[in-house]
């Protein structure tokens, strides 16, 4: 992308950081954590906000998204967790809550079917207490892709809420397109 996704500012004028944390919040969620790289500044927007409980990466960490999850399941690991990912400029609270209320209670995992493969969209999912214990056996294998790791595993799947939701924001073009209608 060239700069931080996280510090994009959506067309509703939040970054797409604030933006997140904002819908974990109407969701549910008790605590919303931002996850950050080792080396990376709050993204702008929380100035109104209580000081956001922030997790980083350790030093050592595997990097990607899963260092991010392993790093906040640490801190609750027998908390149940909604993961959602910054790039998502069309997500909305409506998807979130869904997703929750969709929970079976013996699903260990539940994420949206991709619109474009048909695989779990790992980073808008719902990863029960125990996950942690998981994540961390996929990176001492050598895994470090959450969508693989639910594919392994028992995953339920859902169809998208709403068409286009789930698009993500990797490249300007992206970008650009997530951001039209």
């Amino acid at each position: 992308m060239g700069s931080d996704k996280a510090a994009l500012i959506h067309p509703d004028g939040r970054s797409l950081a604030r933006r997140g944390y904002d819908l974990l919040g109407e969701a549910g969620c008790d605590i919303v954590f931002v996850s950050l790289r080792k080396d990376q500044d709050l993204p702008p927007g929380f100035e109104d906000a209580d000081a956001p409980a922030i997790v980083r990466d350790p030093e050592d960490a595997c990097g990607g998204p899963l260092a991010g999850m392993i790093a906040a399941m640490s801190l609750h690991p027998d908390a149940d967790w909604l993961v959602i990912a910054c790039d998502l400029p069309r997500l909305d609270a409506e998807t979130l809550r869904h997703l929750v209320s969709s929970r079976l209670p013996n699903d260990p995992f539940l994420a949206y079917r991709s619109e474009f493969d048909g695989l779990p969209e790992p980073l808008c999912a719902f990863y029960a207490s125990g996950a942690l214990k998981v994540l961390e056996e996929s990176v001492a294998e050598g895994g470090l892709c959450p969508r693989k790791v639910l594919i392994r595993r028992d995953c339920r799947l859902l169809e998208p809420l709403k068409p286009r939701a789930l698009d993500n924001a990797n490249t300007p073009e992206d970008w650009r397109n997530s951001i039209t209608p």
